[in-house]
């Protein structure tokens, strides 16, 4: 059990039978005599992705989610669908393809990744902050091009598209942050 003074951001609580990954938490003091001090969290259903807000009141108890977090690895696609494996139990796990399709355009076989597991079953897996990828496919390199001048698309090994800095060429490999899919360096 926890109390409302042992939420901080990252914390997994179970909220109506589901594992809640807190976001944001923040102490209310009250402005009447006597009154409890709000604890106004906003949080994340690990299951079905919902961010919502809850508000607690200061000493309310909430149950500790049978939560783990081991480190894994992206198998291979199945079609729509990923395989991912504990590199712990080397359990596999397929992950459907509504929550694999967010996660290919930064996968490649072999990718080190964390499940989060709920009652021994897959409900999240996080990727790394970056990933290195190659590009396969953009228009030729500009002569005389500056970093900040402007961008081009590029087609990655995976088929993320995004935009590039007009010095790249076709074969290089590239950091991408995994957050927003926005190039950060050469890798």
């Amino acid at each position: 059990m926890f109390t409302t003074s042992d939420f901080k951001k990252g914390l997994v609580i179970q909220l109506d039978g589901a594992p809640c990954l807190i976001l944001d938490v923040t102490f209310q003091s009250p402005s009447a005599r006597g009154a409890n001090t709000m604890v106004k969290t906003r949080y994340r259903n690990l299951i079905t992705s919902q961010v919502l807000d809850k508000t607690f009141r200061s000493g309310d108890k909430v149950d500790e989610a049978d939560y783990g977090r081991n480190k894994g690895q992206f198998l291979y696609a199945d079609g729509a669908k990923g395989v991912f494996m504990d590199l712990g139990t080397y359990e596999q796990f397929e992950v459907d393809e509504e929550a694999f399709e967010a996660l290919a355009p930064f996968l490649l076989e072999g990718t080190e990744v964390v499940l989060g597991l709920f009652e021994g079953r897959l409900v999240n897996v996080e990727l790394p902050m970056t990933v290195e990828l190659v590009v396969t496919e953009t228009a030729p390199v500009l002569k005389n091009a500056t970093a900040t001048a402007q961008t081009k698309e590029a087609i990655l090994e995976t088929g993320l598209k995004l935009q590039v800095p007009p010095y790249l060429a076709t074969g290089e490999k590239i950091k991408v942050d995994t957050r927003d899919g926005r190039f950060i360096s050469r890798a």
